[in-house]
């Protein structure tokens, strides 16, 4: 079989932790951030962790 390529675009966008769970950041952070609160803003600055129902696309992308 020969190796499965990986998807660059996703790698960019995605890190796997140490665990194996697939680690992303927020959408909704790049503009119209006028009518955002401060709390909400702060907290689409952090990553989080990919919901499961996303992590099976996301292995096929990301496979090593």
């Amino acid at each position: 079989m020969p190796k499965i390529k990986t998807h660059r675009g996703a790698a960019k966008r995605f890190k796997k932790t140490a665990t194996g769970k697939i680690r992303g950041w927020h959408a909704f952070h790049s503009h119209i951030l006028g009518k955002k609160s401060p709390k909400r803003k702060r907290n689409l600055r952090q990553s989080t962790i990919v919901h499961e129902s996303d992590v099976i696309r996301l292995k096929r992308l990301l496979p090593y």
